[in-house]
């Protein structure tokens, strides 16, 4: 594949966006192990109406993140994509920040929406990535920028453990919105964004396929992506419901079974971590369809023999390697459609994968919970396998020419 045009920035670029992205999701994944004990304070009385209010107020932020990820995607293909990162750094400071002087669980809510509604800074980071970066770097790039995702996953919850014990609960939320705003000043001071011209874009006009709305000149291979990151999502999602209850299966009687499965979920994304930018570089050297449909049936393959495990030690091995398939998806697919889409629509079209992720995040543990009540938790294990076959066949029935040369750029690019 031949070289192409990306912002000689780009390099530092990532570096500031990882940490960002890092930060940002820290601090998002630091309340999990709170907010019940935060939604019990705010007034929701009995068991049942602290888990439901838990899950409506968790919930909330993806349900706005989803319904917005387009639009941020499309105003950055016009305004830049800095300023989106600007305004969701900013955005989700102050909205965490209030968070922690809500006074009913009514408001809770509210401010979680608000949070999902302002926030995207990790899928805003990859839209910026991807569009900054050479084509022929770009897998790569995404596999780095992961890392902080997946890192920062781990780690929020951690730090959401001791947190109230340290600060309290309310306290804990100002000092994430001040994480977040840290982001905001790395951000704003930090990213120095290139894009194209004013009047190269003015000179496309109204009537060109990128005003028109159009995925550009692969429209199928574009929505097989989609449907390949939702579907991803979808089967990954679909276990956490059932971690806990299969661990202390495997080990009844422990006392440690949240110790035990806080390690398997863990591990997961350590081989995530471990494999994304290696995955990534193999994905720019070989072809992304190519990696994307072994990491699919490498991933299906580890989900089936965990159904078969008899010991927690074998469960935690399973999910490492599954961990290891899994963590070169997303920037696959993410460069995949980058090198698939004309430069004008790449976020537009990158915001609408973020949507399609989260649909997969809801969906994906209502499946979960669905399949081990009528047939039992192995069962999910296979049938989230028989999704991931699925995927790798979409991927390959949609690739027709996915790994050939990319479609036309831009006119060089101006600092912005």
């Amino acid at each position: 594949m031949s070289g192409s045009i990306g912002s000689e920035h780009w390099r530092r670029n990532l570096a500031v966006c990882l940490v960002g992205s890092f930060t940002t999701i820290v601090a998002m994944t630091m309340l999990l192990p709170y907010l019940p004990l935060y939604v019990e304070r705010l007034g929701a009385d009995g068991h049942a109406s602290v888990v439901r209010w838990s899950g409506i107020a968790y919930a909330a932020t993806f349900l706005t993140a989803a319904l917005t990820a387009p639009l941020w995607g499309r105003l950055g293909d016009r305004f830049g994509r800095k300023p989106m990162l600007v305004r969701a750094s900013l955005g989700m400071a102050v909205a965490m920040a209030l968070t922690g002087l809500a006074q009913s669980v009514e408001q809770l809510v509210l401010l979680r929406l608000l949070t999902g509604l302002l926030g995207g800074y990790a899928s805003g980071s990859t839209i910026l990535v991807a569009a900054q970066t050479p084509r022929e770097h770009s897998a790569w790039a995404l596999g780095v920028l992961s890392i902080g995702v997946m890192a920062g996953s781990v780690v929020g919850p951690l730090v959401g453990g001791v947190a109230p014990g340290l600060v309290g609960v309310r306290a804990s939320f100002l000092v994430a919105g001040g994480v977040i705003f840290l982001a905001f000043l790395a951000t704003a001071f930090g990213i120095r964004e290139e894009r194209p011209a004013r009047a190269a874009r003015r000179s496309a006009g109204p009537s060109t396929p990128v005003e028109q709305g159009s995925w550009g000149p692969r429209p199928r291979r574009v929505a097989v992506l989609l449907g390949t990151a939702s579907l991803l999502m979808f089967a990954t999602m679909s276990l956490e419901p059932i971690v806990t209850v299969f661990v202390g299966e495997l080990a009844p009687g422990t006392p440690h079974v949240a110790a035990l499965s806080g390690v398997v979920m863990a591990v997961g994304a350590l081989g995530s971590i471990a494999s994304a930018p290696r995955l990534g570089r193999l994905a720019d050297r070989v072809g992304h369809s190519r990696v994307i449909t072994a990491a699919l049936l490498g991933a299906a393959v580890m989900l089936a023999l965990q159904s078969a495990a008899q010991e927690v030690w074998q469960l935690v091995v399973l999910r490492f390697g599954a961990g290891v398939f899994l963590g070169g998806l997303l920037p696959s697919i993410t460069a995949a459609i980058r090198h698939a889409v004309p430069d004008a629509v790449v976020g537009r079209v990158l915001g609408l994968s973020v949507s399609a992720q989260y649909v997969g995040q809801v969906l994906g543990p209502v499946l979960g919970g669905v399949v081990a009540g009528a047939f039992g938790m192995r069962a999910v294990f296979v049938v989230t396998a028989l999704v991931l076959v699925a995927g790798a066949l979409l991927s390959r029935v949609g690739a027709g020419d996915a790994d050939g040369a990319p479609v036309p750029v831009e006119p060089p690019p101006v600092h912005a």
